[in-house]
């Protein structure tokens, strides 16, 4: 009996020494894309959600409105209107990848998601210089 469950230990550390050392999406690049997207996607969401309920405040009191607006126009809100902008621009670059996956192949999905990080870091290096220059020029 004992050298029976040590061939059978033996086998079973075999099987688990086959596995794929990395699939698509444990901690490779597929995975932190789908991360991104979903965070991304949350936030948009939650700002769209807010920016319906203040801009319907000016049907409900116009002082109220005029109180809420004046509190974007701070740096802080600016920090996030940079912030929100980066979310849209990842958001939008990595669904058109999400789509050529779908249409293509997710044979160049990893290339992809690099061309992404790319072209969103170019995206905002053009930008967030000049938006937070008028954020803290004023």
């Amino acid at each position: 009996m004992p050298q029976q469950s040590a061939r059978t230990l033996t086998s079973q550390q075999k099987t688990t020494s086959r596995r794929p050392a990395g699939t698509l999406y444990r901690g490779r690049e597929g995975m932190w894309s789908w991360v991104l997207h979903r965070i991304t996607g949350v936030a948009i969401f939650f700002f769209l959600l807010v920016h319906i309920l203040d801009t319907a405040l000016v049907r409900v009191s116009p002082e109220a409105y005029n109180a809420v607006i004046s509190t974007y126009q701070t740096p802080i809100m600016g920090l996030g209107e940079t912030a929100l902008v980066a979310a849209i621009v990842f958001h939008a670059f990595n669904g058109i990848r999400i789509i050529l996956i779908d249409f293509w192949s997710a044979k160049y999905q990893k290339v992809m998601f690099y061309v992404v990080i790319g072209l969103w870091v170019v995206t905002m290096l053009g930008f967030a210089p000049r938006h937070l220059m008028n954020v803290f020029s004023h």
